[in-house]
């Protein structure tokens, strides 16, 4: 008998090092990388021996397809992203592709068809990782992207047009991906959790009710360049101290506030990055989230405040660049009592509800289709780095119940 749950595990591990990782030693996987070219060919090969018909869509996305008893019902789909951030771990977005195609997989081995057909979808570009846009390929299905997006380029200075026909892909069919919702049953994505709420419980499972929303933009300081050795710290307009004051002032934000609110800073450049030279530009990133959309702004708009008051008062020049918004998305009520039913099914125990803090791309099949998340304990809660692992006996529990909770589409 096939353990799917460890296969699934096993096959995760396998597309960590090259030629599916762009670098080695470290995974990271962008949307039309060489090595997501790589990846999709292997995830092909694993979705065809599971018994599907296989695709690239026109962004990018696989899509295998396991038909039903009755090939024009709508379609139950199931899946996650393909793409890492840098130096990210295995099973972030892979894990749901790879049980997806065990779910499959289970139904071919028992001989199973249901009343409708399923497709496994490995987006393409769940993270931003190449292009800071988060989501393209899930939001173009949804048609909320519907024509390449202008004014935007990698790090190379290459468009995502560009990118596109590099690839092989025609940036003016991009279109052709988008789904009709009334050809949609729903879509679900399992995904591990990558936070510690389950492992603090000590539960391998947990049913998401919402995702936070989100907002993500730069921060430009501008000071004045001038000479360390020379120029008296009362007559300095330093941009990184400006910078520096500001960033715990964001943090102290996100302290304060109250339930899932979190306001992060991740990036950061200094120019001109001179030991001996007062900096006199600075740009950091603002990543702030928070379990409803109104938190979230309030959050966002007293942190903007804070940073123009320290600008002011320092004598600095700052700007923000527009914000990328990511809405809070519900789950489907209906799907999150399936998933409940099916983990207690399987477990023997009630399922924890979960607001997920983490951006997934269901949040763009929210309010396209009826959506729902069921999670897997991260051990240590880590996510976004190398040692973050599930255990193989949760993965094996997660597909039991996803098969459970599919077959329950049925009635």
């Amino acid at each position: 008998m096939t353990a799917h749950g460890a296969r699934a595990v096993q096959r995760c591990r396998i597309l960590v090092e090259p030629p599916f990782s762009e670098t080695a030693g470290s995974l990271f996987r962008f949307w039309l990388g060489t090595s997501y070219r790589h990846t999709l060919a292997q995830v092909q090969i694993w979705m065809e021996e599971a018994g599907m018909d296989v695709r690239t869509d026109a962004v990018g996305n696989l899509v295998g397809r396991y038909e039903g008893t009755d090939p024009k019902a709508p379609v139950l789909m199931i899946g996650s992203h393909l793409d890492t951030v840098r130096n990210g771990g295995a099973f972030d977005g892979n894990l749901g592709v790879m049980l997806g195609i065990e779910l499959v997989a289970a139904l071919k081995d028992q001989g199973t068809r249901l009343p409708f057909p399923i497709e496994v979808i490995g987006f393409g570009d769940e993270e931003g990782s190449r292009f800071p846009v988060p989501m393209i390929c899930s939001r173009t299905m949804t048609g909320e992207i519907s024509a390449v997006p202008q004014g935007v380029t990698d790090s190379q200075g290459m468009t995502v047009a560009d990118a596109m026909l590099a690839y092989g892909l025609d940036p003016s069919q991009l279109k052709n991906a988008t789904r009709r919702p009334e050809d949609i049953l729903a879509f679900i994505e399992p995904h591990i959790e990558q936070g510690p709420c389950l492992e603090a419980a000590d539960e391998p499972l947990g049913v998401v009710t919402a995702i936070a929303a989100q907002t993500r933009q730069r921060v430009m300081v501008k000071g004045q360049a001038d000479h360390a050795g020379t120029t008296p710290m009362t007559l300095r307009r330093d941009a990184l101290a400006g910078a520096a004051e500001m960033m715990l002032a964001v943090e102290k934000r996100g302290l304060n506030g109250a339930g899932n609110l979190v306001a992060t800073v991740g990036q950061i450049e200094v120019t001109p990055n001179t030991s001996n030279v007062i900096p006199g530009d600075v740009w950091f990133s603002l990543d702030m989230r928070a379990g409803s959309n109104e938190v979230r702004d309030a959050l966002a708009e007293g942190i903007r405040s804070d940073i123009r008051d320290i600008a002011n008062r320092r004598g600095l020049d700052v700007s923000f660049t527009a914000p990328q918004q990511l809405e809070a998305a519900e789950c489907s009520p209906g799907i999150i009592e399936r998933f409940a039913s099916a983990v207690e099914t399987v477990t023997g125990r009630s399922a924890p509800r979960l607001l997920s803090g983490a951006g997934h791309d269901s949040m763009a099949m929210a309010g396209f289709c009826p959506m729902g998340m069921l999670f897997i304990r991260s051990p240590g809660g880590l996510s976004h780095h190398p040692d973050e692992t599930v255990l193989v006996e949760d993965v094996e529990l997660a597909h039991r119940t996803l098969l459970a909770c599919v077959k329950e589409f049925q009635s």
